[in-house]
């Protein structure tokens, strides 16, 4: 009996740490106030937030991952650029110089301020969603809501439910999590153009979730990169990524 309530002790000792540090544990930032790749090209608004634009048509709106920032972008946006695009990379709350904590609603509004900027200036058949791991999730809310003419996802999971259920098998992590990124459910609602990119070898969202993902969507492509991983994308699979990104780009009329 001793060491049962011993053991349902440590069981809820844990149940409660993960409620209480799931912020820290799905929105790992680095550390703040690091300025953004091409900061030359920073747009603050009155709130405090802030993207970087480079102009061009069409426009990628561009949501990065969890344990990144604006800081770490470059990459991503040069490779738009590239490819002959404008982009627009929007920063996270408690991100970079970003003020504020991050949730998934204080991501969403984000995103929903850059895009009702970028509004003023582009076509919504002009503009792209490109969201990569966290930043998937935050790509679709935007999708659903309308904007955007078409959507990449690169390393797109399924729920935060289910990507947390894998690393606490034996936890309810359904009810506990506040942060739900419920994309699977969101996915048939978007009657859009859908590419998934996702490496065969992920190890942190497996490629079975891009894989599903790209089955929820009413009109999507799945382009699978073989031996990728979750971090080398950028760094190991940049021209696999431009060659199936490019076609998307040109077929929006932008070039």
């Amino acid at each position: 009996m001793a060491l049962l309530l011993i053991a349902a002790g440590l069981y809820l000792a844990i149940a409660a740490y993960v409620l209480v540090a799931q912020r820290s544990l799905i929105f790992p930032a680095p550390p703040r106030g690091r300025p953004p790749a091409h900061v030359e090209q920073m747009v603050s608004l009155l709130s405090g937030q802030y993207f970087v634009y480079l102009p061009g048509s069409p426009v990628v709106v561009y949501f990065h991952g969890n344990a990144e920032d604006l800081s770490d972008a470059g990459p991503m946006m040069d490779l738009l650029r590239s490819l002959g695009a404008g982009v627009l990379a929007v920063e996270y709350p408690g991100y970079g110089a970003s003020p504020g904590s991050p949730s998934e609603r204080g991501l969403y509004a984000a995103a929903e301020s850059a895009l009702r900027w970028l509004r003023d200036k582009k076509r919504e058949q002009d503009v792209m969603l490109l969201g990569q791991s966290l930043g998937s999730g935050v790509a679709i809310e935007m999708a659903r809501r309308g904007w955007g003419a078409r959507i990449v996802l690169i390393s797109p999971f399924t729920s935060m439910s289910a990507l947390g259920q894998q690393l606490f098998p034996w936890l309810p992590v359904s009810l506990l999590l506040q942060h739900r990124f419920d994309n699977l459910s969101k996915a048939p609602q978007i009657d859009k153009q859908v590419l998934v990119l996702h490496g065969t070898d992920d190890e942190v969202v497996p490629f079975a979730m891009g894989e599903r993902m790209s089955h929820a969507f009413p009109h999507a492509t799945l382009h699978p990169i073989p031996g990728g991983h979750h971090n080398d994308m950028l760094w190991l699979h940049a021209a696999e990524l431009r060659s199936a990104i490019g076609p998307l780009l040109e077929y929006s009329g932008g070039r």
